[in-house]
């Protein structure tokens, strides 16, 4: 309600200097509002600026926002008289014959309320930006310009917020990507498609090796699968008529319709079809880091977080009805484990139960959901129901996790599937003798890895713990007599497979401990006349702390002890 005041007094500023703007919505959202604007120019800085000293004036004479009901044909025509042809839109699609609608000195809103009891009650306030949005969210339709502002009710909460929009800003995995020479995205190659620089494929290749590993010793078989399949794949699987707008168009080979893939799941159910299965094989857990590609609009790509192809890390199990909550709890089990190694602790946990489409009998239903609440209750998660917010194929638990700022991202999700292995017509033989219908999990730990990146490029805020590192240590020579030394400790290091680079720069040692701090190398050396004849080194944090004095075998034991804690 504060907010949502707010916003209407933001509209109420943009009218009386742009007379001619058109108003459309102005919802309250988290942490925040917004109201879209049709205006015939764009809204500049010191517009904004413009905007907020009305809103100063309009608060500070503090005028009732008075609520009024009046026919629906009375409003259409009032808002058409007024030219607000966007709410004369609105207000054609109201089933009811009355609308409500909001005043305040003179500015007539339609709005369903409720309102701060006047425009004075809003004491903090603060216009953070602008931006395009289509009308309705339909890129058919007009762009218009959406001012997004933040309101609190005293000032200190809202220098709290401003200060915590300065750290996002200063973590964004954008600006860091370019800074440590992680990622880009090139117009070039095509938007919303990464190019992985060497320290961001070194940190990539880390967490694969990782998952794979993982996964091997938690029963797993490891699959690559093709980037395309023919279309009649895509058919039988259902993602043609429920994923169609997601999915790029169809490529033609001798002949053959073909289609890129959204999902890795048809691919994993053929070959769990290539043999004949007995309930003594299962469970079977096939896991594969399948990169997959889905159409996304151009106005919603952001940096890592929203692409058009990643690379999933994504698993399916195979498993007799009465194995499945052992699978889930398992799987449940996994999960914390990978997400707390890479340092999240907070977690928001999400089970989504049956909605009114769905498919498989309510027995199963019932039983699937009772296993997800059981592992949740297993491992001591508190979950919020999403009642009727499963997939039409089964109930899933999805996973947020808490960032260093206390942002919640999606990342993990667990599904149970009544629905592929029907429609792929996958069986098992039972102790009866006959053919029954596996269950089938689709998980996902990390979501994507592009995605995961990201938010652990914001979360540490580049800052990587030292298994994460692209480079572990850095070896500063003061000059040219010490480079044998260095180099002797480079291979040295190298050879326990420790990332270090060597600094051959013909800089002063000042300037070489500032590049490698500036690149946030956990470690560095400096290598001088004391170290040579010594045969002893000291070592500097990237927070400015010495450490040690070590000799080379003391400083690779050190490095591999941290390095394989991966705290």
């Amino acid at each position: 309600m504060f907010r949502h005041s707010a916003s209407h007094v933001m509209a109420h500023a943009v009218k009386r200097i742009f007379p001619q703007a058109k108003v459309t919505i102005g919802p309250a959202i988290e942490d925040g509002f917004y109201y879209d604007f049709d205006l015939d120019r764009a809204f500049t800085p010191e517009d904004i600026t413009a905007i907020e000293k009305e809103m100063e004036a309009i608060i500070k004479k503090d005028s009732p926002f008075v609520r009024r009901e009046m026919p629906k044909e009375e409003a259409l025509r009032l808002f058409e008289g007024m030219g607000e042809t966007y709410k004369a839109e609105l207000i054609r699609e109201i089933g009811d014959d009355m609308v409500s609608v909001y005043e305040e000195d003179g500015f007539l809103d339609l709005c369903r309320g409720p309102h701060l009891p006047s425009t004075g009650a809003i004491s903090a306030f603060k216009l953070l930006s602008v931006a395009g949005a289509y009308w309705r969210g339909n890129e058919k339709n007009r762009m218009l310009q959406r001012i997004y502002g933040t309101a609190y009710d005293n000032p200190k909460e809202l220098k709290k917020y401003l200060d915590f929009l300065e750290e996002v800003k200063k973590r964004d995995h954008r600006r860091l990507g370019r800074e440590l020479d992680l990622f880009s995205v090139n117009d070039e190659i095509g938007p919303g498609l990464i190019l992985w620089h060497p320290n961001g494929a070194i940190i990539r290749k880390t967490i694969e090796d990782f998952w794979r590993n993982g996964h091997l010793r938690a029963g797993y078989q490891i699959l690559y699968t093709p980037h395309i399949a023919r279309l009649d794949l895509w058919k039988t699987s259902g993602h043609l008529d429920f994923y169609n707008e997601n999915m790029y168009s169809p490529m033609e080979v001798e002949g053959y319709p073909y289609e890129i893939k959204p999902m890795n799941c048809p691919f994993h159910i053929h070959v769990y079809k290539g043999l004949l299965r007995s309930y003594r094989d299962l469970p079977i857990r096939y896991a594969e880091l399948g990169t997959v590609y889905r159409y996304e609009r151009s106005g919603v790509l952001h940096g890592l977080l929203r692409v058009r192809g990643f690379t999933q890390d994504d698993a399916h199990i195979f498993c007799r009805p009465d194995q499945m909550e052992e699978e889930i709890l398992r799987v449940l089990d996994f999960t914390l484990y990978v997400l707390k190694t890479f340092g999240f602790e907070q977690f928001d946990t999400y089970l989504s139960t049956r909605p009114e489409k769905y498919v498989g009998t309510d027995y199963h239903w019932e039983r699937a959901t009772a296993a997800l609440d059981a592992a949740l209750k297993a491992k001591g998660l508190p979950c919020k129901v999403d009642e009727g917010g499963g997939a039409f194929y089964g109930p899933k638990i999805d996973i947020k996790v808490k960032d260093s700022l206390g942002r919640a991202w999606q990342c993990s999700t667990i599904q149970v599937d009544f629905n592929l292995p029907e429609r792929f017509d996958i069986s098992y033989r039972g102790t009866d003798g006959k053919e029954h219908r596996p269950i089938m999990v689709h998980r996902a730990l990390m979501g994507s890895l592009e995605r995961f990146f990201g938010i652990l490029i914001e979360h540490y805020s580049g800052v990587f713990p030292l298994w994460l590192a692209p480079v572990q240590m850095s070896v500063l020579p003061i000059s040219d007599r010490h480079a044998e030394f260095s180099g002797q400790l480079l291979e040295a290091l190298r050879d326990r497979d420790i990332r270090v680079e060597i600094d051959n720069d013909n800089e002063k040692i000042g300037n070489k401990i500032r590049k490698s701090t500036v690149r946030k190398i956990p470690y560095s050396v400096i290598i001088g006349d004391k170290e040579m004849a010594e045969g002893k080194i000291s070592v500097r944090r990237r927070n400015g702390e010495n450490i040690g004095p070590f000799n080379v075998d003391e400083l690779i034991s050190f490095l591999e002890e941290e390095i394989n804690l991966r705290r």
